[in-house]
């Protein structure tokens, strides 16, 4: 049997070369070897997080595997047949249930049936998109693409005590429609209807929540926008502060987890330092739903939007999607900061 081999290694060297590979290994029908996985991280290999995208990946196309378990660095993946239905996955721990939602979410977002997934983990810990940039930017660009999903959450989990348990329906297309995502963020930024700021407040004192809001209104002057402190009950504390803005395509989602030791006032500033800085590269999407939205477009086959300067995760992205679906997305330089991407 013959393996494509991909180098876990190449670009920023983190789960994201795993998952995308995952994801097209099982679109294409392509056999891979993943060799040196997650090299760029001080811990390399696989996590309980990753772990879990690989078994779920097995698990909705009956894959053949090799070397699956704990802290491996490589493993062959031979995907089977999808096959859609009701699935259910824990990771065990605080790690990100999004990110093994992503890896099969567009599997099955182009099956031949609907599915229902529960998930069991993290669903906001700092260090990847949160189930709240999943339901407020990622899951309505996948609806104007063609793909129609609804979130049911049970319990969100924040680290380190995780606990999230959370629920998604998909009825999936037969392709996906591209898109085209190209008006600056700033003109809509400009209308507080557009604007709101959110604060998630777990086993904590509410007013963190309303000093993080105060901070970044102040900093942006968005005193006239909606905002809310959010009280929810998780196994352990949390915080997660989320600033918005809606365009007349999609949601910009700038979110900052608040960490022991670091002030609600800093966790405010740095949110409105993200909304800052989008907003001046008169951008259309922000830096993480970037890197979401690759995959979408190639898989559509077309697509463009700008966007903020690529981080190291986007470009790997771009480099795992040629060497598996032979697509080059272009990236174009615009300004000084801002760039435009591109598939044909």
């Amino acid at each position: 049997m013959k393996y494509m081999i991909i180098d876990g290694s190449q670009g920023e060297g983190g789960g994201q070369v795993l998952r995308t590979a995952l994801t097209l290994s099982i679109i294409t029908q392509q056999n891979i070897e993943l060799i040196n996985i997650r090299a760029g991280r001080k811990k390399s290999g696989l996590l309980r997080q990753h772990l879990t995208s690989v078994l779920a990946a097995q698990e909705i196309c009956g894959a053949t595997t090799e070397g699956v378990e704990l802290g491996t660095t490589r493993i062959r993946f031979s995907p089977g047949k999808v096959k859609s239905g009701n699935f259910h996955f824990a990771i065990g721990t605080a790690g990100s249930t999004v990110l093994v939602c992503q890896t099969i979410l567009p599997v099955l977002a182009l099956a031949k049936e609907s599915s229902t997934v529960t998930f069991e983990g993290g669903t906001h810990n700092g260090m990847s998109p949160s189930l709240s940039f999943l339901q407020q930017s990622f899951l309505p660009v996948l609806k104007s693409m063609g793909v129609n999903c609804k979130v049911n959450t049970s319990s969100l989990g924040f680290y380190p005590a995780g606990g999230g348990k959370w629920q998604i329906s998909i009825e999936p297309t037969k392709a996906l429609e591209p898109i085209h995502f190209n008006d600056a963020g700033c003109d809509f930024a400009n209308d507080m209807d557009n604007c709101s700021l959110n604060a998630l407040v777990s086993l904590l004192p509410a007013s963190i929540g309303q000093r993080e809001i105060t901070t970044a209104k102040k900093i942006l002057d968005w005193h006239d926008a909606s905002s809310q402190v959010q009280e929810v009950v998780t196994p352990g504390p949390g915080n997660s502060f989320q600033l918005c803005i809606d365009s007349n395509t999609h949601s910009s989602v700038f979110e900052v987890v608040g960490e022991l030791g670091v002030s609600a006032e800093r966790v405010g500033k740095r949110a409105a330092g993200q909304v800052n800085k989008f907003i001046h590269a008169k951008a259309a999407v922000e830096e993480h739903l970037a890197d979401q939205l690759l995959l979408l477009v190639a898989l559509a086959g077309s697509g463009s939007f700008t966007t903020t300067k690529p981080s190291m995760h986007t470009t790997t992205n771009i480099d795992v999607i040629k060497q598996l679906l032979g697509k080059e997305i272009l990236m174009k330089q615009l300004t000084d900061t801002l760039w435009s991407v591109s598939l044909e």
